[in-house]
């Protein structure tokens, strides 16, 4: 028998969006967005790395308390708070790389064993991980900091693939995309299990992102393709606009 929810709990079915092809190409483009966002505010504007964590992370609160403030979801805020994570955990692997000088490896399995942690406490408190049963404050917060440790973890796995293994960007790019494809297989084909076929490609857009924004706008001689940093946030900042307009358009008309 289906537990019966109160008024106030049912109202919060809805505060994490459909998964549907919209949300993964906004999730893609927001995660290459953490990626080249964090270095034009850090090295193009010469903000450095504290002081645009500090910024960016003062955003994210903000936006954090919106999203959780409302009773259901809504689209531009839900997606603008996944934008500002991307950047923040982004932010946070090149702080501790960069700053204090905490190899790749070592925050790939720090960011790892967080996210594990995460899942862990997250099903012994609730008996799911399923993003369609955030009906709870607690399951939300519990839901955004898994989201944060993705996006650490995807950086710092990111640039361990393409940088210090040498694999190189487009390699890493293709690396990810492929396990994504093989996870998509297995879920269509095989009946893997949804909440874990989710996780697993949530978690691997992310490195796939940061190395797609990487090789975007790195030096040639670095091995990217040296576009300009500012005209592909634009192109991945526009395109999320435009698709989250359509998203809260067809919200207004079709209200939960």
């Amino acid at each position: 028998m289906k537990p019966v929810l109160s008024k106030e709990s049912a109202q919060m079915l809805s505060k994490v969006p459909e998964v549907t092809i919209f949300f993964w190409i906004i999730k893609v483009m927001g995660t290459t967005v953490g990626e080249t966002a964090a270095d034009y505010l850090s090295f193009n504007l010469h903000l450095g790395l504290t002081v645009t964590s500090v910024f960016m992370g003062g955003l994210l609160l903000v936006s954090l308390f919106m999203q959780i403030r409302y009773r259901r979801y809504i689209p531009w805020i839900y997606w603008v708070t996944v934008v500002l994570i991307s950047i923040v955990g982004t932010l946070i692997t090149d702080d501790l790389v960069d700053n204090f000088g905490v190899p790749l490896q070592t925050t790939t399995i720090i960011f790892g064993i967080l996210l594990i942690v995460t899942f862990i406490s997250w099903y012994m408190s609730e008996k799911t991980l399923s993003i369609h049963s955030i009906y709870t404050t607690k399951r939300e917060l519990f839901y955004w900091a898994a989201i944060l440790f993705t996006f650490a973890l995807g950086t710092a796995a990111g640039d361990l693939t393409s940088e210090s293994l040498r694999l190189g960007y487009f390699f890493s790019a293709v690396i990810f995309a492929a396990l994504i494809g093989t996870v998509a297989i297995g879920f269509y084909l095989f009946r893997l299990d949804p909440i874990l076929s989710f996780w697993i490609a949530y978690i691997l857009t992310r490195p796939l992102g940061a190395s797609c924004g990487d090789l975007l706008i790195q030096p040639i001689t670095d091995g990217g393709l040296g576009l300009s940093t500012f005209t592909i946030n634009m192109i991945c900042l526009l395109t999320i606009s435009v698709l989250v307009l359509y998203l809260t358009t067809n919200e207004n008309k079709n209200p939960a």
